[in-house]
């Protein structure tokens, strides 16, 4: 198989990195096509949704309600250069969970276990200051760096995944 990845590995790879790291760089498109990069803490669904809280009026969230085109990327910055990095990138879109839905979504987007805290209803809906979002992930890609002893072809590059399979 030679330097060619293999999909289990990787997937198995995206799996560990989306359930190990508590935030995901959101990319997204202001008014004027610039792009527009935002930490959020999140938590994911089935790998399928990622969930996080925000005010609806901070900019990513305004960027989000005009254009729901997002990507993101999940990785630990405490690691330091070398064979331990480790990155999923994801594209999809994103949108803001509307009250008549949120009770579907709150089993799911909350996980004790990931730290933070679960939300009730009445925080996220009505006059509340905070809202829930959800990205719907299409896309999954992991880094690989050049030198990876398995998979590396000596240039960084991404390959795709799918943490569900």
């Amino acid at each position: 198989m030679g330097n060619e990845a293999h999909p289990s590995d990787l997937a198995a790879m995206a799996r560990e990195v989306l359930d190990e790291v508590r935030y995901v760089v959101l990319g997204t498109i202001d008014e004027d096509g610039q792009t527009r990069t935002s930490p959020v803490y999140f938590v994911p669904h089935g790998y399928q949704d990622l969930y996080w809280v925000s005010d609806p009026n901070t900019h990513h969230s305004r960027n989000l309600e005009r254009d729901d085109r997002v990507s993101g990327v999940v990785f630990d910055s405490t690691v330091p250069p070398g064979p331990r990095q480790r990155a999923v990138y994801v594209t999809g879109t994103a949108k803001e969970v509307q009250a008549d839905e949120i009770a579907q979504h709150l089993p799911k987007a909350f996980d004790p276990g990931r730290g933070g805290r679960a939300f009730a209803a009445e925080e996220l809906t009505g006059d509340a200051d905070l809202r829930l979002w959800v990205l719907n992930v299409h896309t999954w890609e992991v880094h690989i760096r050049a030198g990876d002893p398995i998979h590396g072809s000596g240039t960084d590059r991404r390959v795709a995944v799918d943490p569900r399979a």
